[in-house]
């Protein structure tokens, strides 16, 4: 479409009186054509009504969130091991890091801390005159800014029977002592590092789905949280028609 050369950009001719009255018209229809200059505003069609959150049964009495403690979670030293220089956790020995760890937990299956005993036995053998290569449990090392503070957190991973993982991370304070501020195990897909979080990909007990944690540092507790939770199809995976997707669990925003 050919657009009409505006009036003040015409030749100077005189007009009439009724040539000058239909200018306003003119100029109405052309915008509304989209004939004007070249980044207007297009109308897009009709705008969707905006639907709000609908506050299911609120005559139902909710649990309570107990207030964050003022000074966030105790630090959680590692005992046994020289202190930092400069924070910089680079010069930290992965190995000899998690080996102070087992030393100052002894005995520990469950939770944070826990290995099973086939673990701990290759851990502590990790570096020792004939051990087989590839077999300490303890991985390489990632180095990441977690924290926003601008320096290198330390990440270390070690593995575990039936394809587990432990993940954890640790930060140096100004006075060397190394902090941790993570500790998860879990039957990993695979470790992501994105932005300052750490991201762990799970099985989500769904076949053909993936549960997707993100963990974050939260200034208020002093630690890593698992901040955010998706459960997602798996690429070029086809959804069975007859069984519903699951549901996807909301975010959890860290207290």
């Amino acid at each position: 479409m050919t657009c009409p050369v505006p009036a003040s950009r015409a030749r100077s001719r005189p007009r009439s009186r009724a040539a000058l009255l239909a200018l306003p018209l003119v100029s109405l229809l052309l915008l509304l054509a989209g004939c004007g200059d070249a980044g207007g505003l297009v109308a897009a069609g009709p705008t969707p009504t905006a639907s709000g959150p609908v506050h299911l049964w609120p005559s139902h009495r909710g649990a309570t969130v107990p207030p964050a403690e003022p000074g966030g979670a105790p630090p959680e030293y590692v005992q046994g091991l020289a202190r930092v220089t400069d924070q910089n956790v680079h010069g930290v020995d992965p190995v000899a890091l998690v080996q102070a760890e087992l030393a100052a937990h002894p005995n520990t299956d469950v939770g944070p801390d826990g290995m099973p005993p086939e673990t701990v036995a290759a851990v502590k053998a990790c570096g020792k005159a004939g051990q087989s290569p590839g077999t300490c449990p303890v991985l390489a090392p990632y180095y990441r800014d977690l924290t926003g503070n601008g320096l290198d957190e330390l990440v270390v991973g070690i593995e575990l029977p039936d394809r587990m993982l432990s993940v954890r991370a640790y930060t140096a304070d100004p006075d060397g002592r190394l902090n941790r501020i993570m500790a998860t195990t879990q039957t990993v897909v695979a470790v992501e590092l994105a932005g300052q979080d750490v991201v762990l990909r799970v099985p989500s007990g769904h076949p053909g789905y993936e549960l997707i944690t993100a963990w974050s540092w939260d200034e208020k507790q002093r630690t890593m949280l698992p901040t955010r939770e998706q459960i997602v199809r798996l690429p070029g995976t086809a959804q069975n028609p007859a069984a519903p997707a699951p549901q996807q669990p909301s975010a959890e925003a860290a207290p």
